[in-house]
């Protein structure tokens, strides 16, 4: 029996474009690619997946800014716990437009074989012992990596004195989530409640007219926030946009938001732009890239929604409304525009069953997680340490590879709690926001890995599917992977280890496909079909567990720095080898088999569930 979807990857996943990088992703540091949106640095067990989760990308971190991808066929279909769409690359997705010229996309059965392939309890329960025991030995070298080198010379500037009368120091590394936490907590605290309340205010007094209340509101805090400069700036892209959507040409809407985008991302009118802000404060930047480049995507979203449906003549006002919407201003997450519009022109909403007890939920999980994280970096120097690759060298190799992995799901935490926060605000007002990233411990398909649901959703949309047809063919997938590539690498502002980032990730996206076609192919057909549906099971979460390192290689050259890379990955593979390597994989083998039990548990549910739903 052939194969009916791709098997794991043995190319290394990427994680695709994901949320913009304010900043260069140049600094290691400051820019990290929110990868993983771009695409972090979680501690190693990951929290409860707020909602849904995985990206990720908060999106301007200081340290995530960066990719989020897309998605081919995945190997096991993930719950859709907002649209009824399922997250993956091939999933089905509505309509853009059905005029001539229109962008559309296209959708496909998600077809996984074995994911209700069942495992014997026994050899389940011996994968989580051995996991758990990797992870304990792999924190204990940590924990003792960071208090030797607390008081290290290199180390002053990024670990400063924290909880003193237990004599703990703590990382502070990531300036930004420092800022969140301690300067401008107050001023974000301030800024959200103020849209709740006057949200509340205005959905009890005048609810039809919501929508231009909190574009208002939205405007006078950029007002107040970067100066009447900047948002007249921005009203000057937005007007560009508007005009251009009017001639009803796509691709001209596209060119001119990727050439906005570009003002942003390059000298010299990157700097002459950044003069119209006015004043200075940390978080400055940041704010600055982050507005204006989420603005430029969502201006574009409008322009193209407008072509697809030129019936439905939307407004300058229609997009002021949706460009200004306080909550995803800054640092998103995205929705496209005909999502926004249909949701916030709802006169009279209604919450569904339930609601408002998720929305508490979700606060609450994104207040544990900033707990969780605070403490965590008075015990693990996890952001620290790879800046002294000296230091590093010395780590064991089960403490490197520790080191390598809790870097990205810090990312991850940081990104959800980042949506976690934003998306509970959204839900207020009745919006359904995209979800949170997926998390990093769960992703060993590469095709699935992104950080920001939101950026992954546009290009998809707009780019991705436009071009690559069903995604089943190697060269327009050669094709769409290229274009899209090259707009996330505008995203995420062009320099040396974008291109190597980008690069990276374009072509395991490609390998991918073109190991599902090999698998495909006659013989290897028919080598899969003779075994048994828990052998081919296990045979896949083998190549699983190759590209979930290999995610953590490609991500780690965006979040830290080429040479860390280079020191994980000689270690791991060169000098570690055969010993180190194999523990390792087989550790991680582990960690994919626990993920494909947990995806055919939502698999088997979602069928109870449609069952349940089908009319007698």
């Amino acid at each position: 029996m052939p194969l009916t979807t791709p098997s794991p990857a043995l190319a290394p996943p990427t994680i695709l474009p994901a949320a913009p990088c304010g900043q260069q992703l140049c600094s290691a540091r400051l820019c990290s690619t929110l990868l993983s949106s771009a695409p972090g640095r979680p501690p190693p067990p990951c929290p409860p997946p707020p909602s849904s989760c995985c990206h990720h990308s908060p999106l301007i971190a200081s340290r995530g800014w960066g990719p989020q991808g897309w998605t081919h066929p995945t190997v096991a279909p993930e719950p859709s716990w907002s649209d009824g769409r399922k997250v993956g690359r091939r999933t089905p997705e509505p309509e853009v437009g059905s005029v001539p010229g229109s962008l559309t996309t296209s959708s496909s059965t998600i077809q996984a074989m074995g994911i209700k392939t069942a495992l014997p309890a026994a050899e389940l329960g011996l994968y989580s012992l051995v996991l758990s025991g990797a992870l304990a030995y792999a924190g204990r070298g940590l924990l003792e990596a960071s208090q030797d080198g607390a008081h290290r010379k290199a180390f002053r500037e990024s670990v400063r004195p924290g909880w003193e009368y237990i004599g703990r120091k703590m990382d502070v590394a990531d300036f930004e989530w420092v800022m969140w936490f301690t300067s401008f907590r107050n001023v974000i605290i301030f800024a959200l409640s103020g849209h709740v309340l006057f949200a509340k205010l205005c959905t009890m007094v005048a609810p039809q007219l919501r929508s231009w209340m909190y574009a208002v509101y939205g405007a006078l805090a950029v007002l107040g926030t970067m100066g009447p400069w900047y948002l007249l700036l921005l009203l000057g892209h937005c007007i560009s946009l508007y005009v251009a959507s009017l001639l009803g040409q796509p691709w001209l809407c596209l060119g001119l938001g990727l050439a906005s985008l570009a003002s942003f991302k390059l000298d010299p009118l990157i700097s002459w732009q950044s003069g119209f802000v006015t004043g200075t404060f940390d978080l400055q930047e940041v704010l600055f890239h982050g507005g204006s480049g989420f603005t430029v995507l969502r201006c574009t979203s409008f322009a193209l929604e407008s072509c697809a449906h030129p019936d439905r003549r939307y407004s300058l006002a229609d997009l002021l409304k949706y460009n200004f919407y306080l909550p995803f201003f800054f640092f998103g997450p995205i929705m496209t525009f005909d999502r926004f519009h249909t949701q916030m022109s709802q006169v009279e909403p209604v919450r569904r069953e339930g609601e408002l007890w998720r929305i508490r939920a979700q606060a609450g999980l994104s207040v544990v997680a900033v707990m969780a994280v605070d403490i965590f970096f008075h015990f693990f120097y996890i952001l620290t340490i790879p800046s002294d690759l000296k230091f590093a060298n010395r780590l064991p190799d089960s403490a490197l590879a520790g080191l390598a992995y809790s870097n990205l799901v810090y990312d991850w935490v940081k990104a959800a709690v980042l949506f976690g926060v934003v998306n509970t605000v959204a839900r207020l007002d009745h919006l359904d926001p995209p979800q949170p990233p997926k998390c990093i411990t769960a992703l060993y398909v590469f095709a699935e890995t992104h950080f920001d649901r939101g950026i992954n959703d546009w290009l998809c949309k707009y780019v991705y599917d436009h071009i690559g047809g069903e995604h089943s063919e190697v060269i327009p997938e050669l094709g769409a992977t290229v274009a899209t590539f090259a707009i996330t690498t505008l995203w995420l502002g062009p320099c040396d280890i974008v291109y190597l980032w980008s690069f990276l990730n374009c072509f395991g996206l490609n390998f991918e496909l073109w190991v599902q076609k090999l698998a495909e192919s006659g013989p290897l057909a028919q080598i899969e079909a003779s075994l048994s549906e828990q052998m081919s099971r296990r045979v896949r979460a083998l190549f699983g567990a190759m590209n979930f390192w290999a995610i953590i290689m490609y991500n780690l050259v965006s979040l830290n720095s080429l040479e860390f890379t280079e020191l994980v990955a000689r270690r791991l593979l060169l000098t570690g080898f055969p010993q180190t390597t194999l523990a390792i994989l087989f550790v991680t083998y582990c960690g994919v088999q626990l993920v494909k039990e947990r995806e055919r548990t939502l698999a088997l549910e979602e069928e109870q569930k449609q069952d349940k739903e089908k009319p007698e």
